[in-house]
């Protein structure tokens, strides 16, 4: 398997994850309760084995870096960027609801629409492909 990164949408009671291949594709995404952060991220390193982690740069993303850091999660090849994380959820909201639109959904114009259920791996997906589109104009 090429390189892989590990996209994480950090909140206080829950996370988005997203893991995707050099090219942009979605090899896996979730969101995990807070509390299963561990476990969690040692599944995925195990599997996937990332070469790097990108998280948001929102509210919160320095302590939950150095909570990676300091339950030594990451294998230490894995380096840790910051991504601009600006209006993110709005777009995830917008794919979200673009990928769920089946049945009466159709009718009704998305704007009007509130997604089923969290969406924060979309979040993490967005991430993962700015950090992408960041390094390939490099």
């Amino acid at each position: 398997m090429s390189s892989t990164i590990l996209a994480l949408d950090p909140g206080t009671d829950k996370l988005g994850l997203a893991v995707l291949a050099g090219d942009g594709m979605v090899l896996h995404r979730d969101v995990v309760p807070r509390p299963l952060l561990a476990t969690t991220v040692q599944e995925i390193v195990t599997v996937y084995k990332p070469t790097v982690v990108v998280l948001g740069d929102g509210t919160g993303a320095k302590s939950f870096q150095t909570e990676l850091e300091r339950r030594r999660l990451l294998p230490q090849n894995c380096n840790i960027v910051m991504v601009d994380e600006y209006r993110t959820s709005e777009e995830a909201r917008w794919v979200y609801l673009r990928e769920h639109r089946r049945g009466w959904r159709r009718l009704i114009p998305l704007g009007l629409q509130t997604p089923a259920e969290p969406y924060d791996d979309y979040v993490a997906v967005i991430l993962g492909r700015r950090y992408l589109n960041k390094t390939k104009t490099r």
